[in-house]
Protein backbone atom coordinates (compact mmCIF):
# COMPACT_ATOMS: atom_id res chain seq x y z
CA UNK A 1 0.00 0.00 0.00
CA UNK A 2 2.73 2.47 0.92
CA UNK A 3 4.50 1.53 -2.41
CA UNK A 4 0.76 2.27 -4.22
CA UNK A 5 0.54 5.73 -2.44
CA UNK A 6 4.42 6.71 -3.20
CA UNK A 7 3.43 5.99 -6.79
CA UNK A 8 0.41 8.20 -6.87
CA UNK A 9 2.43 10.80 -5.58
CA UNK A 10 5.02 10.81 -7.97
CA UNK A 11 2.49 10.73 -10.89
CA UNK A 12 1.26 13.83 -9.09
CA UNK A 13 4.20 15.66 -8.99
CA UNK A 14 5.89 14.66 -12.11
CA UNK A 15 2.64 15.57 -14.14
CA UNK A 16 3.27 14.56 -18.26
CA UNK A 17 6.34 12.59 -17.47
CA UNK A 18 5.15 9.35 -19.73
CA UNK A 19 2.85 11.66 -22.13
CA UNK A 20 1.23 8.26 -24.31
CA UNK A 21 1.83 5.29 -21.75
CA UNK A 22 2.22 1.57 -23.34
CA UNK A 23 2.97 3.71 -26.74
CA UNK A 24 4.02 1.18 -29.73
CA UNK A 25 5.36 3.13 -32.80
CA UNK A 26 3.31 2.07 -36.05
CA UNK A 27 5.38 0.21 -39.12
CA UNK A 28 4.68 3.36 -40.83
CA UNK A 29 5.47 5.38 -38.34
CA UNK A 30 8.69 3.78 -37.88
CA UNK A 31 9.25 3.82 -41.49
CA UNK A 32 9.28 7.78 -41.61
CA UNK A 33 11.35 8.13 -38.57
CA UNK A 34 13.61 6.43 -41.10
CA UNK A 35 12.91 9.00 -43.91
CA UNK A 36 13.37 11.71 -41.52
CA UNK A 37 16.68 10.83 -39.80
CA UNK A 38 17.32 10.79 -43.71
CA UNK A 39 16.62 13.36 -44.61
CA UNK A 40 18.76 15.88 -43.10
CA UNK A 41 18.02 19.81 -43.71
CA UNK A 42 14.42 21.02 -42.84
CA UNK A 43 13.32 24.41 -43.33
CA UNK A 44 11.64 26.12 -40.25
CA UNK A 45 9.11 29.21 -41.17
CA UNK A 46 7.93 31.62 -38.57
CA UNK A 47 5.45 33.38 -40.00
CA UNK A 48 2.38 35.59 -38.24
CA UNK A 49 1.00 38.85 -37.40
CA UNK A 50 3.57 39.69 -35.74
CA UNK A 51 5.86 40.14 -38.96
CA UNK A 52 4.09 43.53 -39.20
CA UNK A 53 5.63 44.55 -36.40
CA UNK A 54 9.10 43.95 -37.27
CA UNK A 55 10.24 42.90 -33.97
CA UNK A 56 10.37 39.17 -34.08
CA UNK A 57 7.49 36.95 -33.19
CA UNK A 58 7.72 37.16 -29.24
CA UNK A 59 6.69 41.25 -29.68
CA UNK A 60 3.88 40.51 -28.08
CA UNK A 61 4.91 39.99 -24.91
CA UNK A 62 8.11 41.78 -24.67
CA UNK A 63 6.64 44.96 -25.58
CA UNK A 64 3.48 44.13 -23.53
CA UNK A 65 0.85 44.63 -25.76
CA UNK A 66 -2.58 43.98 -24.41
CA UNK A 67 -4.28 41.21 -26.42
CA UNK A 68 -6.91 43.53 -27.51
CA UNK A 69 -4.66 46.14 -29.55
CA UNK A 70 -2.44 43.45 -30.90
CA UNK A 71 -5.25 41.32 -32.14
CA UNK A 72 -5.90 44.51 -34.19
CA UNK A 73 -3.17 43.88 -36.80
CA UNK A 74 -4.87 40.45 -37.98
CA UNK A 75 -7.30 43.59 -39.63
CA UNK A 76 -4.43 44.52 -41.75
CA UNK A 77 -2.24 41.30 -42.54
CA UNK A 78 -2.63 40.76 -46.32
CA UNK A 79 0.46 39.47 -47.59
CA UNK A 80 -0.15 40.03 -51.37
CA UNK A 81 3.14 38.64 -52.63
CA UNK A 82 2.77 34.95 -50.65
CA UNK A 83 3.60 32.20 -53.31
CA UNK A 84 3.14 28.60 -51.83
CA UNK A 85 5.02 27.24 -55.20
CA UNK A 86 7.53 29.56 -55.12
CA UNK A 87 8.70 28.80 -51.41
CA UNK A 88 8.74 25.26 -51.69
CA UNK A 89 10.37 25.56 -55.21
CA UNK A 90 13.25 28.00 -53.67
CA UNK A 91 13.49 25.61 -50.33
CA UNK A 92 13.71 22.50 -52.24
CA UNK A 93 16.76 24.15 -54.24
CA UNK A 94 18.03 24.91 -51.00
CA UNK A 95 18.47 21.29 -50.12
CA UNK A 96 15.91 20.91 -48.08
CA UNK A 97 13.39 18.22 -47.83
CA UNK A 98 10.98 18.94 -45.17
CA UNK A 99 9.30 22.64 -44.18
CA UNK A 100 8.36 22.82 -40.49
CA UNK A 101 5.95 26.19 -40.49
CA UNK A 102 3.91 27.58 -37.92
CA UNK A 103 0.29 27.07 -37.62
CA UNK A 104 -0.36 28.74 -34.01
CA UNK A 105 2.47 30.73 -32.27
CA UNK A 106 2.51 31.86 -28.57
CA UNK A 107 0.42 35.07 -29.22
CA UNK A 108 -2.75 32.64 -30.17
CA UNK A 109 -2.84 33.34 -34.22
CA UNK A 110 -3.88 31.01 -36.50
CA UNK A 111 -2.22 31.13 -39.56
CA UNK A 112 -5.06 28.21 -41.34
CA UNK A 113 -8.67 28.21 -41.42
CA UNK A 114 -9.92 26.68 -38.44
CA UNK A 115 -13.48 26.60 -37.03
CA UNK A 116 -12.64 26.70 -33.40
CA UNK A 117 -11.93 30.18 -33.43
CA UNK A 118 -12.43 33.32 -35.35
CA UNK A 119 -9.21 34.50 -35.04
CA UNK A 120 -7.61 32.85 -37.87
CA UNK A 121 -5.93 34.34 -41.18
CA UNK A 122 -9.14 33.72 -43.18
CA UNK A 123 -11.41 34.56 -40.76
CA UNK A 124 -9.55 37.36 -39.43
CA UNK A 125 -7.60 39.48 -42.16
CA UNK A 126 -8.58 40.52 -45.50
CA UNK A 127 -6.38 38.37 -47.38
CA UNK A 128 -8.86 35.26 -46.57
CA UNK A 129 -6.72 32.38 -47.61
CA UNK A 130 -5.57 29.59 -45.72
CA UNK A 131 -1.80 29.75 -46.71
CA UNK A 132 -1.62 26.28 -44.83
CA UNK A 133 -3.43 24.98 -47.23
CA UNK A 134 -1.82 26.18 -50.52
CA UNK A 135 1.32 25.27 -48.85
CA UNK A 136 0.32 21.97 -48.22
CA UNK A 137 -0.57 21.59 -51.77
CA UNK A 138 3.14 23.08 -53.11
CA UNK A 139 4.86 20.46 -50.84
CA UNK A 140 2.87 17.45 -52.04
CA UNK A 141 3.02 18.12 -55.52
CA UNK A 142 6.73 18.84 -55.35
CA UNK A 143 7.42 16.27 -52.92
CA UNK A 144 8.51 18.03 -49.90
CA UNK A 145 7.27 16.50 -46.34
CA UNK A 146 5.35 19.10 -44.89
CA UNK A 147 5.24 19.56 -40.75
CA UNK A 148 3.12 22.06 -38.41
CA UNK A 149 4.41 23.79 -35.67
CA UNK A 150 1.86 23.93 -33.05
CA UNK A 151 2.72 26.18 -29.27
CA UNK A 152 0.94 25.20 -26.45
CA UNK A 153 0.34 28.39 -24.45
CA UNK A 154 -1.42 31.01 -25.70
CA UNK A 155 -0.22 34.66 -24.32
CA UNK A 156 -4.22 35.72 -25.48
CA UNK A 157 -6.12 33.08 -24.14
CA UNK A 158 -7.78 33.53 -20.83
CA UNK A 159 -8.76 29.63 -20.19
CA UNK A 160 -4.67 28.93 -21.30
CA UNK A 161 -3.91 32.13 -18.79
CA UNK A 162 -6.34 33.74 -17.06
CA UNK A 163 -3.79 35.68 -14.82
CA UNK A 164 -1.65 36.78 -17.64
CA UNK A 165 -1.91 40.98 -17.89
CA UNK A 166 -1.86 40.17 -22.13
CA UNK A 167 -4.69 37.69 -21.85
CA UNK A 168 -8.17 38.85 -23.34
CA UNK A 169 -10.66 40.16 -20.85
CA UNK A 170 -13.37 37.42 -19.94
CA UNK A 171 -16.42 39.13 -19.07
CA UNK A 172 -18.70 35.81 -19.12
CA UNK A 173 -20.54 35.02 -15.64
CA UNK A 174 -17.35 32.22 -15.44
CA UNK A 175 -14.56 32.18 -17.14
CA UNK A 176 -13.15 28.99 -18.47
CA UNK A 177 -10.30 26.70 -17.45
CA UNK A 178 -7.66 24.69 -18.66
CA UNK A 179 -10.12 21.73 -19.57
CA UNK A 180 -11.38 24.39 -22.27
CA UNK A 181 -8.88 25.02 -23.77
CA UNK A 182 -7.08 21.75 -23.98
CA UNK A 183 -10.21 20.56 -25.91
CA UNK A 184 -9.71 23.85 -28.34
CA UNK A 185 -6.23 22.47 -29.11
CA UNK A 186 -7.77 19.19 -29.55
CA UNK A 187 -10.00 20.44 -32.19
CA UNK A 188 -7.19 22.34 -34.12
CA UNK A 189 -4.86 19.44 -34.16
CA UNK A 190 -7.52 17.31 -35.68
CA UNK A 191 -8.27 19.91 -38.59
CA UNK A 192 -4.64 19.71 -39.29
CA UNK A 193 -4.47 16.43 -39.57
CA UNK A 194 -7.53 15.76 -41.13
CA UNK A 195 -7.53 18.57 -44.12
CA UNK A 196 -4.23 19.32 -45.18
CA UNK A 197 -3.59 15.95 -46.40
CA UNK A 198 0.04 13.71 -45.39
CA UNK A 199 1.58 15.70 -42.51
CA UNK A 200 5.16 14.67 -41.69
CA UNK A 201 5.02 15.83 -37.42
CA UNK A 202 3.55 18.03 -35.27
CA UNK A 203 5.82 20.20 -33.83
CA UNK A 204 5.03 20.90 -30.27
CA UNK A 205 6.56 24.08 -28.67
CA UNK A 206 5.66 25.70 -25.18
CA UNK A 207 4.98 23.34 -22.45
CA UNK A 208 8.24 24.90 -20.67
CA UNK A 209 5.76 27.72 -19.49
CA UNK A 210 4.34 25.75 -17.24
CA UNK A 211 7.01 23.07 -16.94
CA UNK A 212 6.86 19.50 -16.03
CA UNK A 213 4.86 19.62 -12.95
CA UNK A 214 1.42 20.77 -15.02
CA UNK A 215 -0.62 18.00 -16.79
CA UNK A 216 -1.04 18.90 -20.57
CA UNK A 217 -2.77 15.90 -20.68
CA UNK A 218 -0.25 14.91 -23.48
CA UNK A 219 -2.00 11.40 -23.44
CA UNK A 220 -4.96 12.80 -25.08
CA UNK A 221 -2.90 14.93 -28.02
CA UNK A 222 -0.76 12.41 -28.80
CA UNK A 223 -2.98 9.71 -28.71
CA UNK A 224 -5.26 11.64 -31.15
CA UNK A 225 -2.02 12.45 -33.53
CA UNK A 226 -1.00 9.34 -33.98
CA UNK A 227 -4.74 7.53 -34.32
CA UNK A 228 -5.36 10.22 -37.25
CA UNK A 229 -2.07 9.72 -38.74
CA UNK A 230 0.13 6.92 -37.33
CA UNK A 231 2.80 8.12 -39.41
CA UNK A 232 2.91 11.58 -38.31
CA UNK A 233 5.88 12.29 -36.14
CA UNK A 234 5.31 14.08 -32.37
CA UNK A 235 8.37 16.33 -31.40
CA UNK A 236 8.13 18.78 -28.39
CA UNK A 237 10.46 21.42 -27.63
CA UNK A 238 9.78 21.32 -23.84
CA UNK A 239 13.66 21.28 -22.83
CA UNK A 240 13.37 18.12 -21.19
CA UNK A 241 14.37 14.34 -21.69
CA UNK A 242 11.98 12.74 -24.53
CA UNK A 243 8.71 11.42 -22.89
CA UNK A 244 7.29 8.34 -23.67
CA UNK A 245 4.83 8.66 -26.94
CA UNK A 246 7.16 10.97 -28.34
CA UNK A 247 8.82 10.00 -31.93
CA UNK A 248 12.03 12.49 -32.14
CA UNK A 249 13.94 14.82 -29.46
CA UNK A 250 14.51 18.49 -30.33
CA UNK A 251 17.01 20.64 -29.61
CA UNK A 252 16.79 24.28 -29.99
CA UNK A 253 19.88 26.19 -30.52
CA UNK A 254 22.20 23.45 -29.61
CA UNK A 255 23.41 19.86 -31.20
CA UNK A 256 22.53 17.11 -29.33
CA UNK A 257 24.77 16.42 -26.13
CA UNK A 258 25.77 20.68 -25.93
CA UNK A 259 24.07 23.42 -24.04
CA UNK A 260 25.59 26.35 -25.57
CA UNK A 261 22.12 27.76 -25.68
CA UNK A 262 20.79 26.91 -22.15
CA UNK A 263 18.00 25.18 -22.81
CA UNK A 264 19.49 21.63 -22.66
CA UNK A 265 21.06 21.42 -18.96
CA UNK A 266 20.55 17.58 -18.20
CA UNK A 267 18.73 16.86 -20.97
CA UNK A 268 19.85 12.83 -21.97
CA UNK A 269 20.11 12.49 -25.61
CA UNK A 270 17.92 9.81 -26.39
CA UNK A 271 17.66 7.06 -29.18
CA UNK A 272 14.84 8.37 -31.01
CA UNK A 273 15.96 10.66 -34.55
CA UNK A 274 17.66 13.84 -33.13
CA UNK A 275 16.87 17.05 -35.11
CA UNK A 276 18.12 20.59 -33.98
CA UNK A 277 16.93 24.18 -34.82
CA UNK A 278 19.02 27.50 -35.68
CA UNK A 279 18.14 30.37 -36.62
CA UNK A 280 20.35 31.88 -40.27
CA UNK A 281 20.24 35.81 -38.23
CA UNK A 282 19.35 36.21 -34.26
CA UNK A 283 15.90 36.23 -34.57
CA UNK A 284 12.94 33.48 -35.50
CA UNK A 285 10.16 35.72 -36.80
CA UNK A 286 10.68 38.55 -39.27
CA UNK A 287 12.94 41.71 -37.76
CA UNK A 288 13.43 44.45 -40.14
CA UNK A 289 16.77 45.63 -37.87
CA UNK A 290 18.27 42.02 -37.52
CA UNK A 291 20.42 41.38 -40.74
CA UNK A 292 23.22 39.76 -38.98
CA UNK A 293 23.54 36.19 -40.77
CA UNK A 294 25.88 33.78 -41.06
CA UNK A 295 28.09 32.85 -43.28
CA UNK A 296 26.91 30.67 -45.88
CA UNK A 297 30.03 28.76 -44.88
CA UNK A 298 29.03 28.88 -41.19
CA UNK A 299 25.71 27.41 -41.89
CA UNK A 300 26.98 24.68 -44.37
CA UNK A 301 29.43 23.46 -41.38
CA UNK A 302 26.63 23.72 -38.74
CA UNK A 303 24.48 21.47 -41.34
CA UNK A 304 27.32 18.81 -41.59
CA UNK A 305 27.64 19.02 -37.54
CA UNK A 306 24.33 18.46 -36.85
CA UNK A 307 24.75 15.31 -39.15
CA UNK A 308 27.82 14.58 -37.43
CA UNK A 309 26.01 14.42 -34.30
CA UNK A 310 23.40 12.32 -35.99
CA UNK A 311 20.90 14.78 -36.29
CA UNK A 312 18.67 16.85 -38.73
CA UNK A 313 19.20 20.78 -39.13
CA UNK A 314 16.26 22.44 -39.21
CA UNK A 315 17.38 25.78 -40.05
CA UNK A 316 15.04 28.95 -39.98
CA UNK A 317 13.62 31.78 -42.35
CA UNK A 318 11.38 34.51 -41.28
CA UNK A 319 8.71 35.74 -44.49
CA UNK A 320 8.20 39.54 -44.26
CA UNK A 321 4.48 40.65 -43.63
CA UNK A 322 4.02 40.74 -47.49
CA UNK A 323 4.49 37.15 -47.76
CA UNK A 324 8.10 37.34 -49.35
CA UNK A 325 11.41 35.65 -48.07
CA UNK A 326 14.14 37.83 -47.69
CA UNK A 327 16.39 37.72 -50.60
CA UNK A 328 19.81 37.12 -47.79
CA UNK A 329 17.64 33.67 -46.90
CA UNK A 330 17.03 32.63 -50.29
CA UNK A 331 20.55 33.36 -51.04
CA UNK A 332 21.96 31.73 -48.13
CA UNK A 333 19.49 28.83 -48.88
CA UNK A 334 20.74 28.70 -52.60
CA UNK A 335 24.07 28.29 -51.88
CA UNK A 336 23.63 25.73 -49.02
CA UNK A 337 21.92 23.41 -51.94
CA UNK A 338 24.61 24.33 -53.89
CA UNK A 339 27.18 22.79 -51.62
CA UNK A 340 24.92 19.48 -51.26
CA UNK A 341 24.30 18.53 -55.06
CA UNK A 342 28.22 18.21 -54.96
CA UNK A 343 28.45 16.57 -51.01
CA UNK A 344 25.12 15.49 -49.96
CA UNK A 345 25.91 12.00 -50.46
CA UNK A 346 27.99 12.50 -47.62
CA UNK A 347 24.88 14.06 -45.93
CA UNK A 348 21.48 12.55 -46.86
CA UNK A 349 20.96 9.19 -45.59
CA UNK A 350 23.81 9.13 -43.49
CA UNK A 351 24.14 8.61 -39.65
CA UNK A 352 26.60 10.26 -36.82
CA UNK A 353 29.79 8.30 -37.62
CA UNK A 354 31.76 6.11 -34.98
CA UNK A 355 34.25 9.32 -34.27
CA UNK A 356 32.94 11.60 -31.88
CA UNK A 357 33.00 15.35 -33.12
CA UNK A 358 35.95 17.01 -32.61
CA UNK A 359 37.21 20.67 -33.49
CA UNK A 360 38.53 19.62 -36.28
CA UNK A 361 35.43 18.43 -37.57
CA UNK A 362 32.85 15.16 -37.76
CA UNK A 363 32.06 11.93 -39.16
CA UNK A 364 29.10 10.18 -40.98
CA UNK A 365 28.29 7.12 -42.39
CA UNK A 366 26.46 5.05 -44.45
CA UNK A 367 26.52 1.36 -45.08
CA UNK A 368 30.92 0.71 -44.85
CA UNK A 369 31.44 4.18 -46.20
CA UNK A 370 32.63 6.75 -43.53
CA UNK A 371 32.53 10.28 -44.58
CA UNK A 372 35.61 12.33 -42.48
CA UNK A 373 34.49 15.95 -42.76
CA UNK A 374 37.41 18.28 -41.90
CA UNK A 375 36.11 21.55 -41.09
CA UNK A 376 39.46 23.04 -39.08
CA UNK A 377 42.24 21.03 -38.99
CA UNK A 378 45.49 23.07 -38.39
CA UNK A 379 47.79 20.15 -39.65
CA UNK A 380 48.78 17.73 -42.51
CA UNK A 381 47.85 14.28 -40.68
CA UNK A 382 44.84 13.37 -38.93
CA UNK A 383 44.61 10.58 -36.85
CA UNK A 384 41.12 8.41 -36.39
CA UNK A 385 40.29 5.82 -33.62
CA UNK A 386 38.63 2.84 -35.45
CA UNK A 387 40.03 0.44 -32.98
CA UNK A 388 38.65 -3.05 -34.42
CA UNK A 389 38.04 -1.50 -38.04
CA UNK A 390 40.18 -2.00 -41.32
CA UNK A 391 40.65 0.60 -43.65
CA UNK A 392 39.87 -0.91 -47.32
CA UNK A 393 40.60 2.29 -49.28
CA UNK A 394 40.58 6.34 -48.49
CA UNK A 395 40.29 8.87 -50.92
CA UNK A 396 39.16 12.67 -51.15
CA UNK A 397 35.33 12.53 -51.90
CA UNK A 398 35.19 15.26 -54.47
CA UNK A 399 37.92 14.18 -56.89
CA UNK A 400 38.32 10.33 -55.99
CA UNK A 401 41.93 11.57 -55.46
CA UNK A 402 43.51 8.28 -53.63
CA UNK A 403 44.68 9.56 -49.84
CA UNK A 404 47.82 7.78 -47.99
CA UNK A 405 47.31 6.24 -44.87
CA UNK A 406 49.01 4.17 -41.85
CA UNK A 407 46.44 1.15 -40.28
CA UNK A 408 47.51 0.93 -36.73
CA UNK A 409 46.07 -1.30 -33.69
CA UNK A 410 44.54 1.65 -32.56
CA UNK A 411 43.08 3.27 -35.61
CA UNK A 412 43.80 5.11 -39.00
CA UNK A 413 46.44 7.84 -40.00
CA UNK A 414 45.19 9.84 -42.82
CA UNK A 415 48.23 11.87 -44.55
CA UNK A 416 47.13 14.33 -46.26
CA UNK A 417 48.78 16.43 -49.38
CA UNK A 418 48.00 19.92 -47.77
CA UNK A 419 46.21 21.32 -44.33
CA UNK A 420 42.90 21.90 -45.71
CA UNK A 421 41.15 25.51 -45.99
CA UNK A 422 38.03 23.93 -47.99
CA UNK A 423 34.52 24.75 -46.01
CA UNK A 424 34.19 21.14 -45.52
CA UNK A 425 37.26 19.12 -46.97
CA UNK A 426 35.99 15.35 -46.98
CA UNK A 427 37.49 12.15 -46.79
CA UNK A 428 35.83 8.83 -47.92
CA UNK A 429 36.94 5.94 -46.33
CA UNK A 430 35.72 2.18 -47.10
CA UNK A 431 35.83 0.21 -43.58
Amino acid sequence: MIRYLLLLMLAATTGSAVAQKGYTPSKENLAYRQQFQDNKLGVFIHWGIYSMLADGEWAMLQKKIPYEEYSKLAAGFAPSKFNAEEWVAALKAGGAKYICITSRHHDGFSMFGTGSSDYNIVDATPFKRDVLKELANACHKQGVKLHFYYSLLDWGRPDYNPKGVLAAKWTGPEQPGYNTYHRFMLSQLKELLTNYGEIGAIWFDGAWDKGKAFNWKFDELYTLIHSLQPACLIINNHHWAALEGEDAQAFERDLPGQNTAGFSHGVEVSALPLETCETMNGSWGYKITDNNYKSEKALIQYLVKAAGNNANLLMNVGPRPDGTLPEIAVQRFSAMGQWLQQYGESIYGTRGGPVAAHKWGVTTEKGTRLFVHILDLQDKALFLPLTGKKVRSARVFIDKKPVKFMQQKEGVLLLLEKQPDETDYVIELNI
